[in-house]
């Protein structure tokens, strides 16, 4: 039987400095966007992506979303994902505000089903631009920040076509299923 030390716990400032610098800002406008943030989360450290993930409210804390939006390319981010609701106006406000991409994902309420925000981020005015992903998709927010991020970093679109590769070898797979079993014995899976 061997016994292993087990390391002492890091505070937070030195586990703050071995920590990757984030490259993806993930901001919403109220914690309760978060379980429509979590996939692109998800994905981001699935990828290896290090991002940072924070609440910056357009309306309730306008100064902080300036200086966030402001300091955030001097900070190293390269993109920022910003999930807002009803009114939706933060993705377009830190767009207005830093030269970075800034990728919109539209959250649903319980009024008009989030199609409110997705007019709202999808209708910049010219100059503004703010990428717009479908109603709560932040997965596809995350897949597309994957990419901007590729652009520059080879790593990443190996990864980004490696995804894309598992998505069709899973999907082929479903095509095989389907015309093993037949339409009327084939179960979906969600």
């Amino acid at each position: 039987m061997s016994t292993t030390a087990t390391p002492p716990a890091l505070d937070k400032e030195t586990a703050r400095a071995l920590t990757p610098a984030p490259v993806v800002g993930i901001i919403m406008g109220s914690d309760s966007d978060l379980p429509t943030l979590k996939p692109a989360a998800k994905i981001l450290q699935d990828f290896g992506v290090p991002f940072e993930l924070t609440i910056v409210s357009a309306h309730r804390t306008p100064r902080r979303m300036v200086e966030y939006a402001e300091s955030a390319a001097k900070r190293g981010l390269k993109v920022i994902i910003a999930a807002a609701g009803g009114a939706a106006h933060l993705p377009g406000m830190v767009a207005a505000l830093t030269a970075l991409p800034v990728i919109g994902v539209p959250v649903a309420l319980k009024q008009l089903d989030g199609v409110d925000s997705l007019y709202s981020i999808c209708q910049m005015p010219r100059g503004v631009p703010v990428a717009t992903v479908a109603i709560n998709n932040s997965t596809n927010a995350a897949l597309l920040a994957i990419r901007i991020l590729g652009s520059a970093v080879p790593d990443y679109q190996q990864k980004i076509a490696a995804f894309a590769q598992n998505s069709e070898q899973e999907v082929l797979g479903k095509v095989e299923t389907l015309e093993s079993v037949g339409w009327s014995a084939y179960e979906v899976k969600h």
